[in-house]
């Protein structure tokens, strides 16, 4: 199952477990079955520490990592290979007993967790946000006797996915419930089935001394940001929705340069490495919800939190980065992870076979239709204008493709379903002004971004779009106030472009701070 290269990489990482471990499979005669057969026999060659034994289970195939002697509270229901061979290491590792790499205070705050927590996580071995929910789960149920942690292959499990009504992956059940949708931490978990999480991290925040700058976003442009202003030595602070921001959406980057090719997860992972090396104030799983400048010459700016909490600094740099547009048509909200669908590399495999859109007909939207082409049945794109806008290079790979139907001015109109799952899709022709009906299953919308600047209207300039209007050295309207990177309006939105952006607010709000 495994190449020798990945079996001798497996057996290094397992001489680090900490005793023995048993895994715990239900095998039936199908071809999957022999696979994990295959895959748990070489994972029993690489360490004597390792045993295995069979015994039933409701899922077939899946296996458990237990230590011996106790039911398994870890359990992988289909081949964890692809993103999620990562999540069956650390599993192995973490059952033994070998330390988490996360801070004392999660543990902790994972161990006095009391109530009984079974949960459940689809996912699809393509989709590369899954790993994090599966492998913060894992480590929960790996620490905690009370937790239970379940991965199911929707792919595999094709019956339990249309009896939920799965259509985004990762999806998760707790307690047979659904959960959430989407890439989640494990401290966006615990403040969800922990209560008093959300006091204890506002009456945290809210205690903190006044920063120097304090950077709102923590994606690339906000990285860069604290970064070099964490290098001139004075106190700063992230404020971070999500550390990554829409990096931690991307898949494929190969036009960062001196970095031939690489994904957007593990830029994230190296990007919060290079800041955690400073001394710089992280603080995660934060929504900013207000904007108040500082009352005088050389005052304090203030941000104030959805949680309540309040933060000051002498300057702010906003960095708070973009989300995918939305169509904004009927149906779309309705049928959002029912069929209406933003990543195709995460939820395509959930439409093996079935009839997908997609809209939008740049980058973006082709390179989406010829991924989904080899998974789905027939792909329909329908671009609003009267020619794709993307590369011509993609254009004849996508051309090239028998089971893709290409539809130009067409503007969707409404999204269809059946109360539970989209069935269609309602558009005008714009050139004849007729509507027309394409009935499927799935709907990937890829038509571009929006600045998340909602909560800065009548604070700071924007422009017509929303973005925070900016000039070249990242001032905005607000004295000590900065911005940078896809939330404001400099011209192409790209990472490296955002990195720099950041670099001038950072060095702009250092040179405000010794004129004031």
């Amino acid at each position: 199952m495994l190449d020798s290269t990945i079996k001798e990489q497996l057996k290094a990482y397992l001489q680090r477990l900490q005793g023995p471990i048993e895994l715990v499979a239900a095998l039936g005669e199908d071809d999957k079955s022999q696979e994990m057969r295959a895959l748990l026999n070489d994972i029993l060659d690489c360490s004597p520490q390792v045993s295995l034994r069979e015994e039933a289970h409701a899922r077939i195939p899946s296996f458990g990592v237990t230590v011996p002697g106790q039911t398994p509270r870890i359990r992988f229901a289909g081949l964890p290979m692809g993103h999620e061979f990562t999540s069956l290491v650390l599993a192995l590792l973490q059952v033994s007993g070998y330390p988490p790499k996360v801070e004392q205070a999660v543990i902790d705050q994972v161990k006095n967790l009391s109530d009984r927590l079974d949960f459940e996580t689809y996912i699809s071995l393509s989709c590369h946000n899954c790993p994090d929910v599966v492998q913060a789960i894992n480590l929960m149920a790996a620490l905690n006797p009370n937790i239970s942690s379940t991965m199911i292959d929707g792919a595999l499990f094709q019956g339990e996915v249309e009896a939920r009504q799965i259509m985004a992956v990762p999806t998760t059940y707790l307690n047979g419930e659904e959960f959430g949708a989407g890439r989640m931490l494990i401290e966006e978990i615990l403040a969800k089935v922990d209560t008093g999480a959300a006091a204890r991290a506002a009456e945290e925040l809210a205690a903190k001394a006044a920063f120097d700058v304090l950077v709102v976003g923590g994606g690339p442009a906000g990285s860069a940001a604290a970064i070099y202003a964490a290098r001139k030595g004075i106190r700063t602070g992230v404020l971070a929705e999500r550390f990554g921001g829409q990096v931690m959406d991307t898949l494929g980057i190969e036009n960062f340069i001196s970095v031939k090719e690489t994904e957007g997860p593990k830029l994230v992972a190296a990007l919060e490495q290079h800041v955690k090396a400073y001394e710089v104030d992280v603080m995660n799983l934060q929504r900013a919800a207000k904007l108040i400048p500082a009352a005088e010459e050389g005052g304090l700016v203030e941000v104030q939190l959805e949680n309540g909490a309040s933060l000051k600094s002498k300057s702010v740099i906003l960095a708070t980065g973009a989300r995918w547009r939305e169509m904004n048509v009927p149906g779309e909200k309705e049928y959002k992870a029912k069929g209406v669908c933003f990543c195709p590399h995460c939820d395509g495999p959930l439409f093996k076979g079935k009839r997908v859109a997609v809209i939008g007909g740049g980058n973006s939207g082709v390179e989406a239709a010829i991924d989904l082409a080899g998974i789905v049945g027939h792909v329909t794109l329908l671009e609003f204008g009267d020619a794709l806008r993307a590369d011509a290079v993609l254009q004849k790979k996508l051309y090239s493709l028998a089971n893709v139907t290409v539809i130009k001015s067409a503007q969707t109109t409404e999204v269809t379903g059946d109360g539970q799952k989209v069935n269609g899709l309602v558009y005008k022709d714009r050139v004849s002004g007729e509507e027309k009906r394409v009935e499927l299953e799935g709907i990937f919308v890829q038509i571009g971004l929006l600045p998340n600047t909602d909560w800065l209207k009548e604070t700071v300039e924007l422009s017509k779009f929303g973005e925070i209007v900016i000039d070249a050295k990242g001032h905005t309207s607000v004295p000590g106030v900065f911005a940078a990177g896809d939330c404001t309006t400099v011209p192409y939105k790209q990472i490296i472009i955002a990195m720099g952006a950041g670099a001038t607010a950072s060095l702009s709000a250092f040179d405000h701070l010794i004129r004031s």
